[in-house]
């Protein structure tokens, strides 16, 4: 059997923080880094995302004449501990993997990142979490560390930029994690082999959305908010419609990342790629970036592609509470 280590990267979906392409990789002294497979093709990709829910199926095949054993990772979408959000989901939860319909058990790799700069290892030589992962424990460990700093640790965390001071004399984190879950898979020669994954996003967000202001509309900030999520003149006026029929009530913003890149480091394009958005109830509203989106039902929508190469991740916001999933 022949020994590569690969790495399968998803995208990062809707509201913030969310998952990646499955993609090779292999062990280097900083970590996993993602390296392209010339055995491996991805023949299909069939991906579901809602601000409640994230699953993808995968059919990859063994195309060479040998058997081959790599590290497939799942990267997911970064989570910057220095821009906190205020939705209900933050971190990603309930990661389950199967391979041919059997659960596997997979690894997890957390590194802190300031400025594209690992600094991980700074922050192990402290006993400091890198993450905390929205566990209420995890939380007072990391800021129990954090305070109990001699003045030299802090002032060598400060200036690296790792952490700030702040006036209460609290201190808080400033590093960006970045969560990647892999494990080892073997591809026999010639054969199919199908990887799901799902799990709950780490979905960011906002108590009350702030798109309705024309202001922010008209900001460099609030520019680059559309730009990312497509937003278009339809959008806007859908959101003014919103918000005027509840002009007493906040409108819940959701935003789901997902990291689509990575599906283009196999030997061959993605052979047949369909992507399905759920909004969670019809009222609700939603915006992505796509090509030839169609809707489905009332809260579904729809993207094919064929022989594709990801070259953008993709990034999803929802208007409304979440609801019920339809699929």
């Amino acid at each position: 059997m022949r020994r590569i280590a690969i790495c399968l990267a998803l995208a990062a979906v809707l509201a913030g923080p969310a998952a990646a392409n499955d993609g090779a990789a292999e062990r280097a002294a900083g970590g996993l880094v993602f390296v392209q497979n010339d055995d491996i093709d991805m023949v299909s990709e069939d991906l579901f995302i809602s601000a409640r829910l994230v699953r993808v199926r995968y059919l990859f095949r063994n195309s060479s004449p040998h058997d081959v054993r790599i590290t497939v990772a799942f990267p997911m979408p970064d989570h910057d501990l220095a821009e906190p959000v205020e939705g209900d989901l933050v971190w990603p939860a309930d990661f389950v993997t199967e391979v041919d319909g059997r659960r596997i058990p997979t690894d997890v790799e957390r590194r802190a990142l300031l400025a594209g700069v690992d600094r991980s290892d700074i922050l192990a030589g402290l006993g400091i979490p890198i993450a905390y992962h929205g566990d209420e424990a995890g939380a007072v460990r990391l800021f129990e560390r954090l305070g109990r700093l001699s003045p030299a640790e802090l002032r060598r965390l400060a200036e690296l930029g790792l952490v700030r001071q702040e006036a209460d004399g609290s201190i808080s984190p400033l590093w960006t994690v970045r969560e990647t879950w892999y494990w080892e898979q073997a591809f026999p020669a010639g054969r199919d082999v199908v990887i799901e994954h799902r799990y709950t996003p780490g979905a960011g967000g906002t108590v009350g959305t702030a798109l309705h202001i024309p202001e922010l509309r008209d900001s460099e900030q609030g520019r680059a908010w559309m730009e990312r999520f497509c937003i278009d003149a339809e959008f806007l006026r859908a959101v003014d419609r919103l918000a005027a029929r509840r002009p007493d009530q906040l409108v819940p913003e959701t935003w789901v990342s997902y990291i689509l890149t990575t599906g283009a480091g196999w030997r061959s394009p993605i052979g047949e790629f369909r992507l399905v958005v759920d909004k969670g109830a019809p009222a609700n509203l939603v915006s992505f970036c796509g090509e030839g989106v169609r809707r489905l039902d009332a809260t579904r929508f729809e993207m094919r592609r064929a022989n594709w190469r990801p070259d953008r991740n993709l990034d999803i916001l929802f208007l409304g509470a979440p609801a019920g999933l339809s699929e």
